[in-house]
């Protein structure tokens, strides 16, 4: 039990290795790793989840004792990568810098805005509401995405697709933890003080993060660096 979470973690980086190498060309392999280094720093809010919404086992008993784990670090590198490239790699799609012209629409005068939504809900919720933290961040990460698509409507094809691939992959990603570890969710995520909800063992809470996540995130390395999307020929 103590190492699962590290086991989990480390089956995630397997399907993102396996992804990167994947890939088509050195840029797109270049963007999976930087957006997954990036995300790999939202590892450092797992003291918001632990012990609120699960108490994973972890090395040297970290989540436990601080709230902090190197799991969430690697989970959280693997997750950003894959949410990034997922539309690319199924349907060849690239990118090109925009016009500046282009950066200049209407829209893209809240930039800014929409970039820091995500995160500013999130803290919003935190302060001002009994929300579980899953809860806060899965709003939070849907009303950003609904920000990012109004700013930049140009990716709703990408976010939108990307949200479904990446729950699929999470949904068969997550099978792995129930298959190695059968009750390991019964008796890590607390499940007294959220839904309750289980399909096929997984909490309904992941399943809407990895729905939420994929949506906001998918946009993330085109809205940062003023790119758009265009189809393979």
């Amino acid at each position: 039990m103590q190492y699962i979470w590290l086991i989990w973690s480390l089956i995630l980086i397997a399907v993102w290795i396996a992804i990167y190498f994947s890939l088509g060309s050195k840029a797109e392999k270049k963007e999976m790793f930087i957006v997954s280094l990036w995300t790999s720093l939202l590892g450092l809010t797992e003291p918001l989840f632990v012990p609120a919404y699960w108490m994973p086992g972890s090395l040297f008993d970290l989540a436990v004792r601080t709230g902090f784990d190197i799991e969430s670090l690697i989970f959280s590198f693997g997750i950003g990568g894959i949410a990034v490239v997922l539309y690319s790699l199924v349907f060849k799609a690239k990118d090109t810098k925009m016009s500046g012209m282009e950066r200049h629409g209407s829209r893209h005068r809240f930039h800014l805005w929409t970039i820091l939504s995500a995160p500013a809900i999130l803290v919003l919720l935190l302060l001002t509401t009994s929300l579980n933290p899953i809860y806060s961040s899965i709003i939070a990460m849907i009303i950003g995405g609904f920000a990012t698509w109004y700013c930049r409507p140009d990716l709703k094809t990408k976010m939108i697709t990307s949200a479904f691939l990446f729950l699929a992959l999470y949904f068969v990603y997550f099978l792995t933890l129930i298959a190695i570890s059968p009750g390991y969710v019964e008796k890590v995520w607390n499940l007294k003080v959220i839904s309750g909800i289980l399909i096929l063992g997984i909490p309904i809470e992941e399943l809407l993060f990895a729905l939420s996540f994929g949506f906001i995130w998918s946009s993330v390395y085109e809205h940062f660096t003023w790119r758009k999307l265009k189809r393979a020929l």
